[in-house]
């Protein structure tokens, strides 16, 4: 992560940023090495993306009991200024890419295991 000395400014310091995919859209992703998105995403205009302290929330009211999940890591930085962050659920301030997501700015992705008690984050994300 860098630091933004201009924090305050009404900049925000780069941070580690999550994105969850069904099994089909991280395919469609691997084998393309582009994408614009789910569903979602498509209809809304803009790549939705979440913080790790969203993620959970997101997780939960979007893609509850859903099995077949995958969690994409990407550092806020390397998306430059087609990511905005922009006010939204409870007034927090969510990254919204408005670009397609390239396979290469992809750091890691894993498995969302969905547990007896719902979804099991891997260690570090939320």
């Amino acid at each position: 992560m860098s630091l933004d000395h201009n924090v305050g400014k009404g900049h925000v310091i780069a941070m580690l940023i999550y994105k969850i995919f069904r099994d089909a859209e991280w395919r469609e992703l691997r084998d393309k090495g582009v994408t614009q998105g789910a569903p979602v995403d498509l209809a809304d205009g803009f790549i939705h993306f979440s913080t790790g302290a969203q993620i959970a929330e997101t997780c939960a009211r979007h893609f509850s009991g859903e099995d077949g999940l995958q969690i994409l890591m990407l550092d806020s930085d390397d998306l430059g200024e087609q990511l905005r962050w922009e006010t939204s659920r409870g007034g927090d301030k969510f990254p919204h890419l408005y670009s397609p997501l390239w396979l290469s700015d992809v750091i890691w992705h894993k498995d969302l295991i969905l547990g007896r008690d719902g979804h099991e984050f891997p260690e570090g994300v939320t």
